[in-house]
């Protein structure tokens, strides 16, 4: 086998034939290199069809190599939008991505990685996703060597004999802050916290309410995290001594600070791919698994909705659904939705019809709805005594609104 092919400004063209299928990291491992290489390659791309998890605030790139190229994401990103007919946005959950990606492989696999150890092994670092699962039937392998990504302890690598070319050049990390917390993401964290005892697995999503919640758990013992995404707050829960000092940490991708992603190097972590995070087999034997995501708002019903609002679609389904299944499954399971109450004034607890965009958890995949209010807990309730339940933990404004919507509705079922 050749040596792999070190590149230079401008060459991605040489080494990439015309309308290929490109895999590219993305998360916090997009590559501002890679990118521009893209760019200046231009027409000689042709039809490329590139493809990776995009997520919005965080990654911006569109991947154009001109009009003839192509854009495939997972989760609706501004930018992606913005450059309609390229851009194609499939709703899917993460099994469902592996399935897409199955029928649909990559021949090429871009990917940040650190430069080789002693043993020729190049690290994904930070992020584990799809990649590693990726790039062993692609044809080509083609790398951005970053110095500056972090080795992971416990994770995927790619000898580096194995890749076809590589570019080699330093670049900071995508971060992303939680955002601090407030007076009511602190209220909604103490009310989750309630029902998350010792010895429990926790799933959880990224931003400010859901690393409120891990810090609520610090005085907890033997806690394990197994979890598609892992913040800031999911470093602190280990440092605080919470999660089991035996079994690490397993995220498929660390989005937060610089601190985050130089602990990956700890073995308090193991980062996984999607074949790992969100298989089905491995949910459903986890026993004690408490998945704990954030929707947009929930209905009358019970039914979240996570991905779209009155501005259109803002995300994707993502992995929230997929481990709502395992916990359904598993021994002990329990799915909870935390949100607040309302967002700019509009109650996020809604009769159905004021919901936006399709179910993203259906009323199967939602155990108890925790707001700053309390807690409804709708496991073996009637359609009356979910709704009931809702409308005690919505916001006292809108309950009165509610309870005439809710007769409304319970009139036509």
């Amino acid at each position: 086998m050749p040596a792999p092919l070190r590149l230079g400004k401008g060459d991605l063209a040489a080494v990439l034939p015309p309308g290929m299928h490109v895999y590219v990291s993305s998360c916090a491992a997009e590559s501002d290199l890679l990118l521009s290489e893209v760019e200046l390659a231009g027409v000689a791309l042709g039809k490329a069809r590139f493809s990776g998890i995009f997520v919005a605030g965080l990654n911006k790139g569109t991947w154009n190599a001109g009009s003839q190229s192509a854009i495939v994401t997972f989760f609706q990103t501004p930018e992606i939008r913005a450059e309609g007919p390229r851009g194609t946005f499939l709703p899917l959950c993460y099994q469902d991505i592996v399935r897409w990606y199955a029928s649909n492989p990559p021949d090429v696999v871009m990917v940040m990685l650190t430069p080789p150890d002693a043993n020729g092994l190049c690290s994904f670092g930070v992020d584990a996703g799809f990649g590693p699962d990726l790039w062993r039937n692609a044809k080509f392998c083609i790398a951005h060597i970053n110095p500056a990504m972090p080795r992971a302890a416990d994770g995927p690598a790619i000898p580096f004999a194995d890749l076809t070319a590589f570019f080699e050049e330093e670049q900071p990390l995508r971060t992303m802050a939680s955002g601090g917390s407030d007076a009511i993401s602190d209220a909604i964290a103490r009310n989750v916290a309630d029902f998350v005892e010792d010895g429990m697995t926790i799933q959880v999503g990224l931003g400010k309410l859901p690393d409120a919640v891990l810090d609520r758990l610090h005085d907890r013992r033997r806690m394990k995290i197994h979890s598609g995404l892992g913040g800031d707050g999911v470093l602190r829960l280990v440092r605080s001594g919470a999660v089991a000092a035996d079994t690490p940490a397993v995220i498929g991708s660390a989005i937060g600070s610089a601190e985050l992603y130089a602990a990956l190097s700890e073995p308090a972590f193991a980062m996984r791919p999607v074949s790992v995070t969100h298989d089905p087999a491995a949910l459903a034997n986890t026993a004690r698994l408490v998945t704990i995501n954030s929707v947009m708002s929930v209905d009358l019903f019970g039914q979240g909705y996570a991905e779209a609002s009155s501005r259109g679609f803002l995300s994707g389904p993502g992995g929230a659904s997929d481990f709502a299944r395992g916990a359904r499954v598993g021994k002990d399971g329990l799915r909870i939705v935390a949100l607040p109450s309302t967002a700019k004034g509009q109650g996020r607890i809604v009769p159905p019809r004021d919901a936006f965009g399709p179910v993203s958890l259906s009323r199967f995949d939602i155990d108890v709805v925790v707001t700053e209010h309390g807690a409804a807990d709708l496991r073996g309730k009637s359609h009356d005594g979910r709704a009931r339940e809702l409308i005690a933990v919505a916001s006292p404004l809108h309950r009165d609104a509610l309870e005439q919507a809710w007769a409304e509705t319970a009139r036509t079922i």
